[in-house]
């Protein structure tokens, strides 16, 4: 799948931001920091790229899912106080 060229398609700041969010959340997160260190060892080249937008893809569904039911992100695993 290094191989495989990207589609840009759609609104180019919408992208840019999502992958900006991804970054922010790789940093932040386990669940996230982990699924992008997993993406990052898959191929030789072009590493952090691939690996922040495969993040960024990631992270839409979660998206969706938080703006659809008006929640507050809460990580799993972590007590709220």
């Amino acid at each position: 799948c290094q191989d495989t060229s990207l589609v840009k398609c759609g609104d180019q700041y919408l992208r840019y931001y999502l992958v900006e969010a991804a970054n922010c959340v790789r940093v932040h997160t386990v669940r996230f920091k982990e699924y992008y260190n997993k993406k990052y060892r898959e191929v030789p080249k072009h590493q952090h790229k691939r690996a922040l937008v495969l993040t960024a893809r990631r992270l839409i569904p979660l998206i969706f899912a938080i703006l659809s039911k008006g929640q507050i992100y809460q990580e799993r695993g972590v007590v709220s106080t």
